[in-house]
């Protein structure tokens, strides 16, 4: 038996499982950045992951993280907050003040109001263009016959500091040809991070060139029921 809550002991574990799939594929582990995906458990559970040394979090909705993450970023100034689900224009003010990265840029409007709040407030955050790489009408993300005009676009007329792409796969679908397609796009425009990958095929992503996995599940159990 442990002493190690489940949420820490599940962190150690896919720790391990990352260290190991980055060794396996001639990388350094040092190199891919576990995200832990908190949207709709408790603040209780974060504060768990924190006390076991996580800092790096994710959350698909501004409301949530907005009554989530205040009192925990006061607690740990070094936490890095993602925001990995889609942004409304009319959320972008508060998405600056709480998010160190977001992970969902996908449209001209959206890059728009993003550089003129960060412009605005003085803050460089990060931003991740999100590729729609399965083509699927109800998800959010630029068409991957888009993507290319667009990144460079962004990277050529805004002051965003466009850091890399992300995207989430169709479930039916075999991941890898995702995660290849989507790392030959970043390689095209310099780009160096890669979000790819959450609890069923991190360990596949990693062997692809993922700079960032995105595990919800594998740490924090089923999502409680909204």
């Amino acid at each position: 038996m442990t002493d190690k809550s489940t949420i820490a002991a599940n962190l150690e574990e896919v720790q391990g499982l990352i260290v190991s799939s980055a060794v396996a594929a001639g990388r350094d582990p040092a190199e891919v950045t576990l995200v832990a995906v908190s949207k709709i458990h408790p603040q209780s559970a974060v504060s768990e992951a924190l006390a076991a040394g996580h800092r790096a979090f994710g959350e698909n909705r501004v409301q949530e993280a907005a009554e989530k993450y205040p009192d925990l970023r006061a607690a740990y100034p070094d936490l890095r907050l993602h925001l990995i689900g889609p942004l409304q224009t009319n959320k972008v003010r508060d998405a600056v003040q709480l998010f160190d990265v977001i992970e969902t840029l996908d449209r001209p409007g959206l890059v728009a109001a993003l550089a003129k709040e960060a412009a605005y407030v003085g803050r460089d955050i990060e931003v991740m263009v999100q590729v729609n790489t399965g083509e699927e009408p109800q998800k959010a993300g630029i068409l991957p016959a888009d993507a290319d005009d667009f990144i460079e676009s962004t990277l050529a007329t805004t002051g965003l500091a466009v850091c890399g792409l992300m995207c989430i796969p169709p479930m039916e679908e075999e991941p890898a040809m995702h995660f290849a397609l989507l790392a030959e796009m970043a390689k095209r425009h310099g780009l160096e991070q890669l979000s790819m990958g959450m609890s069923a095929d991190f360990e596949i992503a990693i062997r692809l060139g993922a700079t960032h996995v995105r595990v919800g599940t594998a740490i924090f159990g089923r999502r409680p029921p909204q």
